[in-house]
């Protein structure tokens, strides 16, 4: 009997398209780790927290159908960005609780030829590397440990709030105010990780376009205090918190009046350096501040 893990891998938007090293190296380091992700090619967009806000019915049917796919497939659901996280396990939550919306969203579905059932997990791949794979797991698998780095661990805030929420769909318990599992991520990669007060805060990026300036501030005062704490580089487990630490940087800090140059990794992405993974392999030329750390 095969210990391998299986996941249908909900991608989102950002991921095939904003930011493909992210994809690129989800890839790879399950391919090291022996880990088989099957891709959900027919999902859609989770509705970013935007489109709930004048269409609460049909965020739930997207949301719905997409949970569907893996449901067809009976493999528990992992996903690589917060905002797809929160909107997906709210759907699950939601029509898991309420049979009479179920019967809603499942009347709609049929359009589809699908039936929202319930009966699959729904979990962000880093929970599901710590709970399921293991950290010490991990750890016998580090050939090229992080331990010349500090390294500030950025979790975002869809991933680990509502918190009643995230420790329904998880097997542990995570605190938004001192959240502690991409910090023992990094320590099981053998990285230093680097405490700072911004780490569990917003990055500023879902009120972009109605405050830019806001925006920049935000992100700008988490990127200058994970560097005034002499961090290496930041990782966030985000893709949208990786757009605005990443690609918006410049910006960000010339808002707040500082300079400095601090490269941002998504998780895959310092996970495979530490599992030996080749930049190439890691999509690292595509993040905008470079990345010289191997």
């Amino acid at each position: 009997m095969s210990n391998r893990l299986t996941y249908a891998l909900y991608t989102g938007c950002t991921a095939r398209e904003s930011t493909p090293e992210l994809l690129k190296s989800t890839l790879a380091v399950a391919k090291k780790l022996d880990i088989e992700l099957v891709l959900l090619d027919e999902a859609s967009c989770c509705g970013a927290s935007h489109l709930q806000d004048f269409d609460d019915f049909l965020s739930l049917v997207l949301n719905a159908r997409n949970i569907c796919y893996a449901e067809r497939l009976d493999l528990p659901m992992v996903t690589i960005c917060n905002t797809c996280q929160l909107n997906t396990a709210m759907t699950k939550e939601r029509l898991d609780s309420d049979p009479k919306l179920r019967a809603r969203v499942n009347e709609a579905l049929e359009e589809v030829g699908l039936v929202y059932k319930g009966t699959v997990s729904v979990r962000h791949f880093l929970y599901a590397l710590i709970e399921d794979y293991g950290l010490e797991r991990l750890r016998s698998k580090v050939v090229k440990p992080l331990s010349q780095f500090n390294i500030a661990a950025f979790y975002g805030c869809h991933n680990i709030r509502p918190s009643q929420l995230h420790n329904k769909m998880n097997k542990g318990e995570e605190s938004p105010y001192r959240p502690t599992t991409l910090d023992d991520l990094i320590e099981a990669l053998e990285g230093n990780s680097v405490d700072y007060d911004h780490k569990n805060r917003c990055c500023g990026f879902h009120v972009d376009l109605q405050a830019p300036t806001t925006s920049n501030i935000l992100t700008g005062n988490a990127i200058i205090d994970a560097y005034d704490n002499s961090a290496d580089f930041m990782v966030t487990p985000c893709p949208l918190c990786h757009l605005n630490l990443d690609v918006k940087q410049e910006a960000a800090l010339k808002t707040i009046n500082r300079e400095a140059r601090l490269p941002v990794l998504h998780l895959p992405q310092m996970i495979g350096l530490a599992l030996g993974c080749s930049p190439e392999e890691l999509g690292l030329n595509h993040n905008v501040v470079p990345v010289d750390l191997v």
